[in-house]
This record gives C-alpha cells, structure tokens and sequence, in this order.
C-alpha cells in the first residue's frame, strides 16, 4: 500500500557480504544503530518514507541483500564519518545504480584478492572517480583524516589489470552516445551540474595541473590536496558529457594528471589507502584517454609508494605491469624513470647487481632521449637532478646490505644538489638526507651533521611528511655517534623537531 514505509530492499545473493561485515565490525555499531542511523541520515536527504530496522541490516550483512538507492549511499557516508577514511560504495560489497549500475558478470579477477573488482568496467570509471573524490573532500570539510585499514597487494593489482592494460586502448566515456555528442547523462547528474566544456576551458584546466604540480614539488601535498581532490571531482562531473573525441582526450588526461596528484599529495601527507586508490583511478582515466604511457607512470607511483612501505616485493609487481603495460611509444627518458624505481626497489630487497644493472640501463636510456621530441608534460619534473636523485637513494638504500655502497650514493646526491632547478625545495631535502645517510654509513659524522641540518632548515617550510619519515631513518644512524658533540646536538635538535605522533612507514628507507 502506498501509506506503507518503503525498506527499500533489493535482491538477495544468499551469501554474506563479507566486506560490510568488515565494515561493520570495525565501525563498532549495533545493528539496530545502524538502522537508527540510516532512517535518521536518509530522511536528512528527503527520504523520509525509508524504514529499516534491525532484521534490514541483518539481511544485508548475512544474506547478500542489496539494499535501493539512497541506503548505498548514506551508509557510504556513515562508514566515511565512523572510520575516519574514504569508504565507497564498492568497499561495502554493495552494486552500484544509476549511471555507475550494472552487476559485472563474475570474471577471473573476482574475489577477495580483487575487492575493487579491477579493472572497472568503461562507464564507471568517472563515476568511481567522483564519488571517492566527493567523499574525500567530505573528511576535509569534517576535519577527519584517517589512512584506512590495508593496501591491497602489488600482485593482486598487477593480476587483475594485466590483460585491460595490455589490450589496445581505445577513446571511451562513461556517457552513452546519442546523436547530440554533447549529451548527457541525466544519472549523473545529482553530484554534480554537468555542462559540455570547450578547449578554452580545457586548456585552464591543464594550465592548473602545472599549477599544482609546481606547488607540490616546492611545498609538499599537505596544502593543496584539497584544492587538488575537488578540481578532480570537477573534471569527474564534466566527463557526464560526451565531448568530441579530441576534447574528451584530453579531458581524460587532465582527470589522470590530477589523479596521479591527488594520489602523491595524498602519499606524501600518509594517507597510503586513499593515495593508492587515486593512482589505480589515474590508470584508469589514462588508459580510457588511449594514453598507456601515462598509465604505466600512474602505476609506477604506486610502486614507489610501496618501496617507501617497506614492500619492494609488491613495488616490483608493480612496476613490471607499468613497464611491460605502457605500449612502445613510451619515451626513452620515461622508461629510465620507471628503471630508477625498479632499482631502488632491488635495494631495498639487497639485490646489488641487479640494482647497478638496472640503473645503468636508465642512464642509457636518459641520454637517448631525443630533444626534438616534446615530452609530456608529467615527465618533464624528471631532469637530470632527479636521474641522480634516485640512483643516490638506491645506493644508499643498498648501504644498509653493503656499506660500500655509501661512497657511490654521495657521488650522486651533491651531483643532484649541484643541478636541482629552483622551486624542487622537496627533492632537495630529500638529496641532502640521502648524503647524510650515506655520510654516517660511510663513518664521516661531522659531514653527515651538516648536511642533516640543511635539510632540517628546509623542512619546516613543507607539508611532506615523507621528508621527515626519511629523517626517522637518518635519525636511526646517528645512535653510534650519539657522543659525538656535533652528532649528539644534531641528535637534539631533530627530536624537538620531530613531529608528534608520528605514523611511521613500516621498514620505509631512505
């Protein structure tokens, strides 16, 4: 009857929903709370009909019941506010409707070790990229942070897109093509007020990617992640248009630059969960923008992120799908930049020889790089003072295997410091305590303080708090010149600096 409160169930899978039950458990609520809290949120929203109760709640964690639009999306909202860390609807185990909404068909890349149902079908990827980033920006406006649970393994991620990254990319949209290639998609349309764009507009949209990108390598992401995460929900509503294929290109690209931002800035500040999930939501807008390199290089942060996690194991997973999966127009000088991060991950795992191997093929290939070719522009932060940046953090990283290694890595952090442009205030301090790492291996104190200090004096000018987990590290060196006077000052000053609470990368080096 039409008087009835509406439970708004959908269909039932007859299984648990393993995901939601995770959820649930760790947001610590009853199961009548939670229905107290969707009645309460969804009639907030102009759903004052709904009513779920206990047996509801029990239904969707027990039983697999996919619940009707709008609960996905007030429990989205509940879980986000209750765990302090982005929570979507393809977290919960719970299909998506309108514009993102069909069930996918089971495929090989199901399962556990697939939670994010990877890679996503053509449609959605705008739509997962909207709602993540509108759900970011939610914990902002709340002031809530929080870095999330678990990473979901390099291999797992490199399985289930090997085939889709490897396959020919084509030009797609998440909006269907109609006769008025400016059309939109009606469902797409509540999160944001979608409208067709032209190339000026675009063309200010690329121009605040450099924007961006400039601020991040001076000042780190603390500052501008924000800004960052809502020009990217922006870009997410304009892509509910169809545009011209040349705009819509580019459109996708400018969603992947900002993805790969968002994704380091995210990196930088240690929210790791949020930051992998932007650099699997920048392949995503990179491949179905038909550019495989850019997707290959998104890829590639996320495997430096897991090198800085103390996880070379999954950074190499990862970096052989970028590789093998960035299709032969990749440039010369793009490929020595993914080999920098292969080396450093060798390192961390004590591989030497494989590491000078690798290195030395990035070297060939930096200087092979033609000049009258154009670079894109998200290449073109890795000059030479960034080549020697990393072969400096790899030699170092190999010292703690073997010391001798530490001579080489000074060689090539003062030769980074000699050539870093002006406004790389990040990558300098990361040089400086690169040389004062491998100083103190290479049983020279007194020059390993000064260096260490020159980073310290920059440090508090940035929001990175990956500089001052790699001076966790250095710290960790100083323990046996702890009596000598300059060392034991140095030992001093960094404690008073050291940020409180500090979420230390588990086994991160420097």
């Amino acid at each position: 009857m039409s008087g009835q409160p509406r439970t708004w169930g959908l269909d039932v899978s007859g299984e648990p929903n393993t995901r939601l039950s995770d959820l649930f458990g760790l947001a610590g609520w009853s199961k009548g709370e939670l229905a107290r809290l969707v009645n309460r949120r969804a009639a907030a929203m102009g759903h004052s009909q709904l009513a779920t109760d206990t047996s509801r709640v029990r239904r969707w964690i027990d039983m697999g019941e996919t619940p009707r639009e709008p609960v996905p999306e007030v429990l989205e909202a509940l879980f986000t506010e209750r765990l302090g860390r982005v929570v979507t609807i393809e977290d919960l185990g719970l299909v998506r409707n309108g514009r993102t909404g069909r069930r996918r068909t089971s495929g090989p890349n199901d399962g556990p070790d697939n939670p994010d149902e990877l890679p996503w079908a053509p449609e959605r990827t705008a739509a997962v990229l909207t709602e993540f980033t509108g759900m970011d920006l939610m914990l902002n406006r709340r002031g809530m942070v929080g870095a999330g649970v678990a990473l979901t393994a390099g291999t797992a991620l490199s399985s289930a897109m090997h085939d889709w990254l490897h396959s020919d990319p084509a030009l797609v949209s998440d909006a269907p093509r109609l006769d008025d290639p400016l059309q939109a998609d009606p469902a797409g349309l509540g999160r944001y007020e979608a409208a067709p764009i032209g190339s000026q507009e675009i063309e200010a949209l690329e121009h605040s990617v450099e924007v961006f990108r400039a601020w991040d390598a001076a000042r780190g992401g603390g500052l501008q992640r924000k800004a960052v995460v809502g020009q990217l929900n922006e870009v997410g509503g304009m892509l509910a248009y169809r545009h011209p294929d040349l705009l819509q290109r580019r459109l996708w690209g400018v969603a992947a630059n900002l993805a790969v931002l968002a994704g380091w800035m995210s990196h930088d500040v240690g929210l790791e969960p949020t930051a992998q999930k932007y650099f699997v939501i920048a392949t995503h807008a990179a491949r179905e923008g038909g550019d495989r390199p850019r997707a290959g290089e998104a890829l590639s942060r996320a495997a430096r992120q897991m090198v800085h996690l103390g996880r070379p194991d999954d950074a190499l997973d990862l970096m052989e799908l970028a590789t093998s999966g960035s299709g032969e127009e990749m440039l010369p000088r793009t490929r020595a930049m993914l080999h920098t991060i292969e080396a450093w991950a060798q390192a961390s795992m004590g591989r030497g020889q494989a590491m000078r191997r690798t290195l030395g093929e990035a070297e060939d290939l930096f200087v092979s790089g033609k000049d009258d070719v154009e670079p894109p522009s998200w290449t073109q932060m890795f000059d030479e003072a960034d080549l020697h940046g990393m072969e400096a953090l790899a030699f170092r990283t190999l010292a703690d295997h073997e010391p001798a290694a530490a001579g080489v890595a000074q060689h090539h952090a003062k030769r980074a410091l000699e050539l870093r442009a002006a406004g790389r205030q990040r990558s300098q301090i990361f040089d400086y305590i690169s040389l004062a790492s491998a100083c103190f291996i290479g049983d020279d104190p007194e020059q390993a303080a000064r260096y260490a200090r020159l980073a310290l004096v920059s440090m508090g000018e940035t929001s990175s708090h990956r500089t001052w987990d790699r001076l966790r590290e250095m710290y960790r060196l100083t323990g046996q010149y702890a009596k000598h006077a300059k060392v034991e000052d140095l030992r001093a000053e960094i404690q008073l600096s050291l940020p409180k609470s500090p979420v230390r990368p588990r086994g991160a080096t420097i």
